[in-house]
């Protein structure tokens, strides 16, 4: 099991980076640059080319089965899981086979309605609260994920 990051807007790196030196997992960043900070033996950091989903298309390429894609981005996490793998948000919330069909259609719902003028903004503010959800269900995760290894 690995964990990777879609890392350039992530919030949660340095909590992710502290689950797994809790279990021994390693960590591959992905980004369209390199970040400052994380010189760690369990992480590994990759700088995609510029470009529309490119880094998405390195984490794709790289991610399996059993392993664990961080990002808010819910078509990516649709690709991952596709391939065998599970997600998870910045805010806690799982992908898997039995959500993600839904996660989609919500996303593509709020864009509809953001395009069309009913819905402005986007989410609230990333707080406290989130980091909490994020690293309970980051944890249920990767729990689960080896009870059923």
């Amino acid at each position: 099991m690995r964990l990777y990051v879609d890392a350039d807007a992530c919030p949660v790196k340095e909590e992710v980076l502290r689950v797994a030196e809790r279990h021994g997992l390693s960590v591959v960043f992905i980004g369209n640059s390199w970040m400052r900070g994380f010189d760690h033996p369990l992480v590994e950091q990759v700088v995609a080319s510029e470009g529309l989903n490119e880094a998405d298309d390195r984490i794709v390429e790289r991610i399996g089965a059993g392993d664990i894609v961080v990002t808010a981005d819910v078509p990516l996490a649709a690709r991952c899981v596709k391939k065998g793998a599970r997600g998870i948000d910045p805010r806690g919330k799982a992908f898997d086979d039995a959500t993600i069909g839904m996660a989609l259609a919500v996303r593509d719902l709020m864009t509809d309605l953001r395009d069309s003028g009913v819905v402005s903004g986007g989410p609230a503010a990333y707080g406290k609260r989130d980091r909490s959800n994020f690293l309970d269900g980051l944890e249920r995760l990767i729990r689960a994920i080896a009870a059923s290894a």
